[in-house]
């Protein structure tokens, strides 16, 4: 991997990790720095997701200190230029759900365009 693609990778990640913290999650302000205008997602729960409807979970304290997600295997890869690719598996509350992002590069930086996630058995 190339020192410009690591860099790619090390930015999803850490926007990822960002999302997932639940300080983060309860600024709508925060939150929308990190998700692209065009962001869409395909919930766990088969529940398909845009910005506005996004917010309305974020927030709701699900994730908190005393109960956050916890995240194994997280790997990335860059499929073009521009575009990251990170999946991973997230537990959350004794739930497992295997993770999938794409990130993408905008005027603004590294902003998450889709996520999917869906659950393990």
């Amino acid at each position: 991997m190339t020192d410009e693609n690591e860099r790619a990778v090390r930015a999803a990640i850490d926007g990822e990790m960002s999302l997932l913290d639940p300080v983060v999650r309860a600024s709508p302000a925060r939150v929308l720095e990190l998700l692209d205008p065009e962001f869409t997602e395909i919930g766990a729960s088969g529940r398909s997701w845009d910005v506005a409807s996004i917010l309305t979970v974020t927030g709701d304290g699900s994730v908190s200190p005393e109960a956050p997600v916890e995240v194994d295997d997280m790997r990335g890869a860059v499929p073009a230029p521009g575009l990251v690719h990170l999946t991973y598996l997230g537990s959350h509350r004794g739930r497992r759900v295997r993770r999938s992002s794409l990130w993408r590069l905008t005027d603004t930086g590294w902003r998450l365009w889709f996520h999917q996630g869906t659950p393990t058995g």
